[in-house]
């Protein structure tokens, strides 16, 4: 924090607020839980903007905790033998495998429909 700027909301400390309660305990965030996949709607988009014109699919709508998206992306890319990454709750895969991604997730019970091209 600059010298001389005041706080002007508890906002301004960084999220911690500090108590001199001894008795206080900390809310605790509930645990996220996944969807079934039945339930799931995923989206499959094709994409190649900013990616030096090389082509990547980008699967969105995946609810669940980010533990579960991790576990997801790592079967589509071993399903499909390509890379890929997760990142902003998106499952990020290289190459043109929309297809074959799309057939593994609807044998898994997952809702997919194709978005663009």
């Amino acid at each position: 924090m600059a010298k001389g700027k005041k706080l002007s909301s508890l906002s301004d400390l960084g999220g911690m607020v500090y108590s001199t309660n001894d008795n206080f305990e900390p809310e605790q965030d509930e645990a996220m839980e996944s969807l079934s996949p039945n339930e799931q709607h995923l989206e499959a988009h094709l994409e190649k903007k900013g990616r030096g014109g090389k082509v990547a699919v980008i699967m969105k709508g995946f609810e669940g905790p980010e533990d579960d998206l991790k576990d997801l992306a790592k079967a589509i890319k071993n399903h499909c033998a390509t890379g890929g990454s997760v990142k902003g709750g998106e499952i990020i895969i290289q190459g043109n495998v929309r297809d074959k991604a799309m057939d593994f997730l609807k044998n898994k019970g997952y809702k997919v429909k194709r978005v663009g091209g």
